[in-house]
Formats: structure tokens, sequence, C-alpha cells
């Protein structure tokens, strides 16, 4: 995921940073990048129009996301991507939008399964805008990583 673009360059460069991958970019397949305690998956499976999904095509990649969860026992906190993901793990956990609405760094917990931190998407738009900067992105990646730990550590007791 995000390997050879610009959102990647932006997102692989920060989680080498926070000791979260071996290597600064992933440039292709095969290039040796491995994420430690990082899992990246994406909400929407297609390519639509000016990559703005609708809330069905949202909706109907839901199920791949389900899975891939369900596939980490571990989990402990998601790092939503922008409002997309947001959006599809909220529907995927059947909550309201209007409940829990994005906001870049808000923290969003329920009584069981992971946490949720919001953040803008790396976009090549969002970065070169300004919307986004690399210290924005490590503030909330750090967060993350620091709850993740403080809940694997509360679980090891």
């Amino acid at each position: 995921m995000f390997t050879g673009d610009a959102s990647g360059k932006f997102l692989y460069k920060a989680l080498y940073t926070l000791g979260l991958a071996n290597q600064p970019e992933a440039i292709e397949t095969n290039d040796g990048l491995m994420l430690k305690d990082t899992y990246i998956t994406a909400a929407v499976r297609c390519a639509p129009p000016q990559n703005k999904p609708s809330l069905e095509e949202i909706h109907r990649c839901v199920s791949f996301v389900d899975e891939e969860i369900k596939m980490l026992p571990r989990l402990r906190v998601i790092v939503a991507l922008g409002k997309i993901a947001h959006d599809a793990y909220l529907y995927s956990i059947k909550e309201k939008y209007s409940k829990f609405p994005f906001k870049h760094g808000a923290v969003h917990q329920w009584e069981t399964g992971p946490a949720m931190i919001d953040i803008y998407h790396p976009s090549r738009q969002n970065t070169q805008t300004g919307l986004l900067t690399m210290p924005m992105f490590l503030d909330v990646l750090s967060k993350a990583k620091k709850m993740a730990d403080q809940k694997n550590h509360l679980l090891n007791r």
C-alpha cells in the first residue's frame, strides 16, 4: 500500500522516524521494506473518479477491512488516514458518524475493540498545501504508538 507514490513517501518517512519501518521509503514491492507492529490497508479497494468514493463504494468494501481486522488479534489502535478511512471503520463497527466526527488528532475509544485516531490523509494535496505537515503527522502517529504500547502493557500484566 502506498508503494512508489507521494503519499507513501510521506507516510514511510514518518514510520521510519518512529521506528515502525526499517527504511524511510517504499519504492517497489520487493525493496526490503518491513513494518514493525504496523499494518496498512485500504478502506476502499477501487479507484473511483477523482479518487472520491461514494458512501456506497465505501460500504461495499468494508467487508474486506472487517476480515483483515479479524486476522489482527493484537490490534490496539487504528490510525484512520483521512475521513474515508474514519467513516469506513465507523460503518464497520456500526457507529454513527455524527457521534464520532472526523477531526485531525481526535481519539475515539469504545468499551471493546481498538481505539481509533484520526489523521489527515498524507495525500500530495494535503502535504503541499500545508494542511498536513510532517510534525503534525509525527505527533498523531506518536500518540497512536504510545496508546498501543500502553494497551499492550496493560494486557501483559
